[in-house]
Parts: structure tokens; sequence; C-alpha cells
């Protein structure tokens, strides 16, 4: 089991985008891989990737 908690705040932008894409592997749980989507949504220039890859709604732009 997972215990330890990402603090997705403190992570690189690179280090959320490999998290995101290959979560299914790392053992990250369903709220940390939320966490990971919301920082990079946070960071706009981040926003159309995460479209590409289907993992933000495109009407969550807003």
């Amino acid at each position: 089991m997972n215990t330890h908690k990402i603090n997705a705040e403190q992570l690189s932008s690179r280090k959320l985008w490999q998290l995101a894409e290959t979560s299914s592997t790392d053992g990250l749980s369903g709220d940390e891989l939320s966490e990971v989507i919301a920082e990079l949504a946070k960071r706009c220039h981040d926003l159309d990737k995460l479209e590409q890859i289907s993992k933000l709604d495109p009407t969550s732009k807003d």
C-alpha cells in the first residue's frame, strides 16, 4: 500500500507529466492522480496538453 502522499505543488511540471502519463504503473491513488492533474491544470501552459491526452475536460479552462 502506498502510504507516502505526494505534494503536487512541489513537483516540477516534467515530473507531474511523468506521473500523469504513467499513473497506472506508479501506484498513485485516485486522489493523488487528481492532485497531479489539478496542479498541471493550474499551470496554464499545460492545459492544451492535458486536453490532448484526455486528462482534462475542455470546458474546465474557464
